[in-house]
C-alpha cells in the first residue's frame, strides 16, 4: 500500500477509464477544461489508481491495465462494471502538489503550533501559497484567494526575534502581492489596493507593489494616485511594457 505520507499528495489527473478493449468509455473528465485537485486516498481511492499514479511524473501519460483485485474487486460497481472485471485506464498527470505537512500543521493546537521551528512554518506557508498559485493559473480565483489568506494567518501564528521577523516579512510579501492581482482579478479594487499598500510597507520600491496600486486606483478612476504609483513604478522599471501600457491607458 502506498504510505501515508504519499496520500498527503494533491494531484490533477486528466483519466479516461474502460472496459473490454478500450471499447467502452465508464468514466472521464476529458472534457474538463480545469480538472480539480484531488487527494489520493480520498478523492482517488482505486487502489491501482493510487499505485499507478504514484509511479509517474508530472506531465506524463500512462496506460493501465488493472486486474479486478486492483480495480472495482469481485462484486464490480452496477451497473457499469461487471463483478470481477479488468479495467483499462489512460491517465495524464498535470500536476503534483504534497499537502502532507499543511494538513499536519492544521491538525495541531494553536499552542503546537506557535512552538513549530520557524522553518516548518515557512514552509507550510509556502505550500499554502503553491496551492493558491495553482488555483489562481486555473481561474479560481476565490479558492486561491482564501488559501493565499490561510497561509498569511500561518505566518501570524509567532512572536518571533528581529531575524525572524525578516523571514516571515519576506513570506508576506509575496503573499501581499498574490492576494493585490487575485483582488484585481475579482475585480476588489479597494482590496487589491490594501495589500498592495501593505506590500509597500515592507519593501517602499518594490515596482510591483506600485503597479499593482496604481492598476487599482485606475479602475477606481482615482487618477491623481494611479499616475502618482505609476510613475513611481516607472521610475524603477522604465522599460517595463505592463507599466507603460497602464501609463497609456491612464492618459
Amino acid at each position: 500500500f502506498p504510505s501515508s505520507s504519499l496520500l498527503a499528495l494533491g494531484c490533477t489527473v486528466k483519466y479516461s477509464g474502460y472496459l473490454g478493449n478500450w471499447n467502452k468509455l465508464f468514466c472521464s473528465n476529458g472534457n474538463s477544461k480545469y480538472p480539480r485537485l484531488m487527494k489520493l486516498g480520498k478523492d482517488i481511492t482505486l487502489w491501482g489508481l493510487e499505485i499507478g499514479l504514484l509511479s509517474m511524473t508530472k506531465g506524463e501519460s500512462a496506460l493501465f491495465i488493472f486486474t479486478p483485485e486492483y480495480a472495482y474487486g469481485q462484486r464490480g460497481c452496477p451497473p457499469s462494471i461487471p463483478p470481477n472485471t479488468t479495467v483499462l485506464f489512460k491517465v495524464e498527470v498535470l500536476d503534483f502538489i504534497d499537502s502532507e505537512e499543511c494538513d499536519a500543521f492544521l491538525e495541531l493546537t494553536c499552542e503546537q503550533q506557535d512552538s513549530l521551528p520557524l522553518e516548518k512554518l515557512l514552509k507550510v506557508a509556502a505550500t499554502e501559497r503553491e496551492f493558491g498559485n495553482y488555483f489562481f493559473h486555473k481561474q479560481h480565483f476565490k479558492i486561491a484567494k482564501d488559501r493565499y489568506k490561510r497561509a498569511l494567518s500561518i505566518l501570524g501564528h509567532r512572536s518571533s526575534s528581529k531575524a525572524e521577523q525578516s523571514q516571515i516579512n519576506a513570506s508576506k510579501l509575496l503573499l501581499f502581492l498574490n492576494l493585490s492581482l487575485t483582488y484585481l482579478k475579482l475585480e476588489c479594487a479597494d482590496r487589491a489596493l490594501k495589500y498592495g499598500e501593505l506590500a509597500l510597507e515592507m519593501d517602499q520600491g518594490n515596482a510591483k507593489a506600485l503597479f499593482r496600486c496604481g492598476q487599482a486606483c485606475l479602475y477606481m478612476r482615482e487618477y491623481s494616485k494611479s499616475r502618482d504609483f505609476l510613475a513611481r513604478a516607472q521610475c524603477i522599471q522604465p522599460f517595463n511594457r505592463d507599466i507603460n501600457n497602464e501609463l497609456k491607458k491612464l492618459a
